[in-house]
């Protein structure tokens, strides 16, 4: 078998277990975020926090949860962290410095998982596991409940009510996170992955010298890495490690378990509005983009110029040979077109256009599919943007499942696209003009460029995947990719949430003969058209001096 007939047979197989699972964990997904009734644990760590989950919220008292929840994780995360020296199971590490404590601390609890340091040469067990662990379940959780919240905005009529936060988050996490995360980590177990909390171990002599590994809770960590979007690897390859990743099988599971929730999110958001044709418009537009980019990237990486190139199969460079290039380009886009992170391979080393492909996925605001929770939500704003345009060419106030899209709207709308944008391309500017940021890049010239370009948009999509040729271990980019991570995450669910508690208020809109259909293929043609558009007038400028240069040299 050829290494492009495996890459598509991969393909054909992750998109049929996808297809199997959508309907039952969306309608799953739907009843958690709709049911009255709380299990008892719920009720028990209700109690423990001093919270009344019947209590519906109005979007600013939504938000203030989501705040305060978010702020108390980093300042015990970064606490975690500057006391790892005295921590039982710290593996004899030291505390970590307080630069890369608060970069870590917001990184995690952003959903990013941005690394600048060597997992396995930094992190203890007990910062990983009490630490790490817990905010990949809870920071997914919280993308999940603000999810919830804009589709019950949608759902919901003559209220500004959108719900409880912390029963959201609680259900999340015990409902739908944990049982997924357990039956994954068997799974993974059962390939190979390390389970255990070991100690440093010497592992024989290499070129005259000694290799040391460290054991880890690893399977149960990578489970809810992969599961929530969130990407922080137990070990410094991440899941290009063997002790993560170890064989085919476990690489296209972990691409199935990136994939799973957020795919199957459009069934929840079309059972909870009452329409699951919507539903399916909202994942043929996102399905259209990653089948897109999977194409798009494999034809890159399989192009053969040159003799290396034909010996190898295609660009080989930064790839696992176990896994080939199919596998990694199926991850690489499934990592950056959501809010994952992980890597299977060094996206530094993929063919220009590749590498390029690898940033534009994050461009689109990782959205096909995109993170759990903010795929979703990041993906309705855009179905505002779109039926607001298809209003200004018919000339009448665009509608959006019965609710109108006005002025506020449009506005809470055009500021959440234009966040992260800002924040990537400022950035970039100032690191390239600066005299100390541009000392931290490995390669010149255009390669170089995408390198620090690659890094901000990372951490302002909250992605935490990076071109591993930036060493971006230095007080400055410990600071500034810190306050992009949490730029990034809070200020665009300031505008989801208030975009939900206006269209909560609203009094639904009878449809007529004049309004758009937005279940219908035409829609979706025009939303993912909106998507690619927009991307392509902000971004382009700066993809013509990194990847694009660099592609087409």
């Amino acid at each position: 078998m050829g290494p492009i007939t495996a890459g598509v047979l991969q393909l054909v197989a992750l998109t049929g277990a996808l297809a199997l699972v959508h309907i039952p964990l969306g309608n799953h997904m739907a009843r958690v975020y709709s049911s009255r009734r709380h299990l008892r644990i719920e009720k028990w760590i209700y109690q423990g926090i001093g919270a009344d989950p019947d209590t519906e919220m109005t979007w600013t008292a939504y938000l203030r949860g989501v705040l305060a929840f978010s702020a108390v994780g980093v300042l015990f995360l970064y606490g975690l962290q500057r006391l790892q020296g005295v921590l039982p199971g710290s593996l004899g590490f030291d505390a970590i410095d307080p630069d890369q404590a608060f970069n870590t601390a917001v990184s995690f609890v952003t959903n990013t998982n941005w690394q600048s340091y060597y997992g396995e040469q930094a992190m203890g067990h007990v910062v990983q596991t009490a630490g790490l662990a817990v905010q990949n379940f809870v920071s997914a959780a919280v993308g999940m409940a603000v999810a919830v919240a804009l589709v019950r905005g949608f759902a919901r009529s003559r209220t500004g009510e959108l719900g409880n936060f912390w029963s959201d988050l609680v259900r999340g996490v015990v409902r739908v996170l944990l049982p997924l995360a357990f039956v994954a980590a068997v799974v993974l177990v059962a390939c190979g992955v390390i389970q255990n909390f070991s100690g440093i171990h010497e592992v024989g002599q290499f070129m005259g010298g000694s290799q040391q590994w460290n054991g880890g809770a690893v399977a149960s960590q990578e489970a809810i890495k992969e599961l929530g979007t969130n990407g922080g690897g137990y070990f410094n390859a991440n899941s290009a490690h063997p002790f993560e990743n170890p064989t085919p099988f476990s690489n296209l599971f972990e691409i199935f378990l990136i994939l799973v929730v957020p795919f199957s999110l459009p069934r929840a958001f079309g059972v909870m509005v009452g329409s699951v044709r919507q539903g399916y418009a909202i994942l043929a537009a996102m399905g259209t983009i990653w089948l897109g980019f999977v194409a798009l990237m494999m034809w890159t990486e399989f192009s053969h110029y040159g003799p290396a190139f034909d010996l190898a199969g295609g660009a080989m460079e930064g790839k696992e040979a176990r896994f080939g290039i199919g596998g990694s380009s199926i991850f690489a886009v499934s990592t950056t077109l959501t809010s994952t992170g992980a890597v299977d391979s060094f996206h530094s080393s993929f063919t220009g256009l590749g590498g390029g492909l690898t940033l534009l996925g994050m461009m689109l605001g990782e959205i096909a599919p995109g993170g759990v929770g903010s795929g979703l939500y990041g993906m309705l704003i855009m179905a505002v943007i779109a039926v607001f345009i298809a209003g200004l060419m018919v000339g009448r106030t665009p509608e959006y499942l019965g609710k109108k899209i006005g002025t506020r709207e449009i506005k809470l709308a055009a500021l959440y696209i234009l966040v992260t944008p800002a924040l990537a391309l400022v950035l970039t500017a100032f690191a390239m003009a600066l005299p100390t940021p541009p000392h931290s890049m490995t390669n010149s010239g255009a390669h170089g460029f995408s390198e620090i370009l690659y890094a901000y948009t990372s951490a302002a999509n909250n992605n935490g995947s990076a071109f591993a040729g930036l060493n971006a271990d230095t007080q400055w980019f410990n600071s500034t990719l810190g306050l992009a991570m949490l730029f990034g995450r809070f200020v665009p669910m300031v505008f989801v949430l208030a975009l939900a508690g206006s269209l909560a208020r609203q009094t639904p809109v009878p449809a007529t003969a004049g309004t758009l259909r937005t279940e219908k293929p035409l829609f979706t043609g025009l939303l993912v058209g909106a998507i690619l558009i927009i991307t392509g007038l902000t971004y382009f400028p700066a993809l013509a001096l990194g990847p694009l240069a660099e592609g087409l040299a």
